[in-house]
């Protein structure tokens, strides 16, 4: 199982309702996690920089890099939008991160 990890920022004034809409999260969204080998996926709030650091585990098959292509998942993407930093598709402006240290 890879572990993956990234961070997002949320501009400012948007955490509650971040955390709303992820409480009230989509059933097939998180279907189409599932499906893609992504499992374990948690959102942590740092509410100094407003970054959001996201982490989740991804099968040795998944296929979490086609799901900029589902439907589902660019309806999420602009249905986040009015929240966070995007790209011009609405796409959150993803920065990954590197794994300096892991302990079982």
């Amino acid at each position: 199982m890879k572990r993956d990890a990234f961070k997002m920022k949320l501009k400012s004034g948007c955490v509650e309702e971040y955390k709303k809409r992820h409480d009230e999260i989509w059933p097939e969204l998180v279907q189409v996690h599932s499906d893609a080998g992504i499992s374990d996926y948690s959102i942590y709030f740092d509410e100094e920089s407003l970054s959001l650091f996201a982490f989740c585990k991804l099968s040795p098959d998944n296929t979490a890099a086609q799901m900029k292509d589902l439907e589902i998942v660019q309806k999420w993407w602009d249905y986040m939008a009015d929240l966070m930093e995007v790209e011009p598709n609405n796409m959150p402006v993803f920065t990954p991160l590197t794994e300096v240290f892991h302990m079982d």
